[in-house]
């Protein structure tokens, strides 16, 4: 898997699980899972920042620290589908 692929896959896993978190309260991964995610994705854009313009939530990810999912666009109608889908296959 190259940078620009692994940068979009964590941007991700960032979005639906803060959505899955923050907005429908719930949780199918630990903090601490979420957080060496986060780690991983800030360590990734700040050693590689020119592989981070993917269009894919490119502006939402801009200087992110990965401190908290908080004020991620996780309300975006595709993370929130695939958010829903998640929980969806996890109950059944």
């Amino acid at each position: 898997m190259d940078i620009r692929e692994l940068i979009r896959r964590r941007r991700g896993q960032m979005l639906v699980h803060s959505c899955i978190y923050y907005d429908m309260n719930d949780n199918i991964i630990s903090d601490d899972q979420w957080q060496a995610w986060a780690e991983e994705l800030h360590q990734l854009q700040t050693q590689f920042p020119e592989h981070c313009e993917i269009d894919y939530f490119d502006s939402a990810f801009f200087d992110w620290d990965g401190t908290t999912g908080a004020h991620l666009p996780y309300r975006h109608p595709s993370i929130y589908r695939k958010a829903e889908l998640l929980l969806k296959n996890r109950k059944t």
